[in-house]
């Protein structure tokens, strides 16, 4: 389970700063002529400055309600999944037991056959893991396709009616920015939006 919240965490944090920069730094050019000539000119505030704003991935998964709620469903399948998983090897452990208390009465061909049996149960058991874990994997990845769409979505008509010329992103494992001016971050109004604008859709 904290395997689980953990790889989601990742796959969006990574996802997310991955489309801010594919979104806002343009393609990357072979020559520095047409590097310079690539880079989009800066939308300068009032007072001079570069227009810059940055959202921390860390505080929108934990507080946008879809992405939660998608959370806590995806990390209870995993536990179904485990608990499903561990029943089926206690049901064989019960069996062993069951099938030794004969003692002396269990012939060596009874032995043998009694062991095929078992060592086929537990591939079953293995396979029916592997097959739910890989199911749930895919429906991992297609949420966070999702929910990159929407932030993508989100983000484009945010910011249309602000003109930032760079969005940055921060969190656990991509903090890259060593200082970080609080007027600039954007989060607040990322995490309300979102919320306004799934609560609408579910109505």
């Amino acid at each position: 389970m904290k395997n689980l919240s953990l790889v989601l965490n990742v796959v969006l944090l990574v996802a997310v700063g991955v489309l801010y920069y594919l979104h806002f730094s343009g393609k990357t050019p072979s020559s520095s002529k047409s590097v310079m000539a690539a880079v989009p000119k800066p939308v300068i505030t009032g007072n001079g400055q570069v227009a810059i704003a940055y959202v921390e991935l860390d505080s929108l998964n934990e507080n946008i309600t879809y992405i939660k709620t998608k959370r806590k469903e995806l990390e209870a399948e995993q536990r179904s999944i485990e608990t499903e998983w561990e029943n089926g090897y206690r049901g064989l452990e019960a069996k062993k037991d069951n099938f030794l208390k004969k003692g002396n009465a269990i012939t060596q061909e009874m032995a043998q056959e009694f062991q095929g049996q078992l060592l086929q149960e537990q591939q079953q058991i293995d396979e029916k893991k592997q097959n739910l874990s890989q199911r749930l994997n895919e429906k991992s990845y297609k949420f966070m396709d999702d929910i990159q769409k929407k932030l993508k979505d989100f983000l484009a008509e945010y910011n249309s009616q602000r003109n930032f010329t760079y969005i940055f992103t921060t969190g656990t494992g991509l903090d890259y920015m060593v200082y970080k001016d609080s007027s600039l971050n954007i989060t607040a109004d990322v995490i309300a939006g979102m919320n306004e604008k799934m609560a609408a859709k579910a109505k």
